[in-house]
């Protein structure tokens, strides 16, 4: 197997902390229990996005995008990059006012919504592109799966697809043997 080769680390914009802060902000303001904890978001959620900033990384290498994040509860991920079938790039009003993106990664077994969704990365469009041209050197790189006749195939998965082969003309006799009789 060959090794796993770093094609780009992603840096996250510092004006990541200062959304975050807001988004809070935002949440607390418009709960009514929220608004007396207002005074203390602010020096306590500083604090906190600043860590989760300096906690967070992702790498792109030539096999697999990585994600490391979390401050209390540490999430890592590698999402090999062939699985990947979307990279979608999401942008709200106050995101525009920074010039932030949030990139979502989406994957064949996620589900509904974003397998990782990566907030504040620098020039999102191109680490977004860096990772779709990745995923399709790696496609076409890859191996395609033979198609053709059992002649390609291993001698036993040959003797298996005759014998397949061989039940179904019999079925096909018996079944046409009953629609004339």
């Amino acid at each position: 197997m060959s090794e796993e080769i770093s094609i780009r680390q992603a840096e996250f914009d510092p004006a990541v902390c200062t959304y975050w802060l807001i988004q809070g902000a935002y949440g607390l303001a418009f709960s009514c229990v929220g608004i007396p904890l207002l005074l203390l978001w602010f020096p306590f959620g500083l604090l906190l996005t600043r860590r989760q900033l300096a906690r967070m990384s992702c790498e792109l290498t030539n096999k697999a995008l990585k994600v490391r994040r979390g401050i209390l509860v540490r999430v890592e991920k590698t999402i090999p990059l062939e699985k990947i079938t979307d990279m979608g790039m999401v942008q709200g009003p106050i995101m525009r006012h920074f010039n932030l993106y949030t990139l979502t990664v989406e994957t064949a077994g996620s589900g509904a919504g974003a397998l990782v969704s990566l907030t504040g990365i620098v020039d999102a469009q191109a680490f977004r592109e860096a990772v779709l041209n990745q995923r399709e050197a790696i496609s076409t790189a890859a191996p395609q799966p033979a198609t053709g006749t059992a002649q390609q195939a291993s001698p036993e998965a040959a003797s298996l697809l005759g014998e397949i082969r061989d039940s179904l003309l019999r079925i096909e006799a018996k079944l046409e043997q009953r629609n004339d009789g």
